[in-house]
């Protein structure tokens, strides 16, 4: 078994929509971001390809390439699972935080955890979604933006 961990975080602005783990959650908000700029999945693959070492999401889907802008995270994400398998390894499971003062994840955890399981390959019951604030402190603080740390167990194929 190998850990790996992965963190993301994107300024808002736009027009959004805001999406979390592959969930729409305000239609109003957006991020400035390559892709949909969703932090949690973002910070899922970083997790899956640091603990398989094999680079970080900038090194597989960079901001210069212009087939990112505006690309699905989830689709992504399922595309680092095909690069994981192809180097031997598969997803164990997921323990995610999402850190923003406003934006509340509660009421939509469930489906992004289904969500997040059906990209991996794996029962949702091996994927934690969790959420904090700064208190106010920072830039998630000041709501000026909002992030994600995750860590993800992989074993061999």
């Amino acid at each position: 078994m190998r850990v790996g961990q992965g963190i993301d975080s994107h300024r808002f602005g736009g027009d959004g929509p805001l999406v979390l783990g592959g969930v729409l959650v305000d239609e109003s908000r957006g991020v400035e971001a390559t892709s949909d700029g969703d932090v949690l999945v973002h910070a899922v693959i970083d997790a899956l390809l640091g603990a398989a070492a094999l680079g970080d999401l900038g090194s597989h889907y960079p901001s210069s390439d212009d087939r990112w802008h505006g690309a699905r995270s989830l689709d992504l994400l399922s595309d680092a699972v095909s690069k994981l398998e192809a180097a031997g390894w598969v997803p164990s499971n997921i323990d995610a935080t999402v850190i923003a003062q406003s934006v509340r994840v509660a009421p939509h955890r469930e489906a992004m955890r289904t969500a997040l399981a059906d990209a991996l390959g794996i029962d949702v019951g091996a994927v934690s979604v969790k959420a904090t604030t700064t208190d106010h402190l920072g830039f998630t603080g000041r709501d000026e933006g909002l992030a994600a740390f995750a860590t993800a167990a992989i074993n061999p194929a």
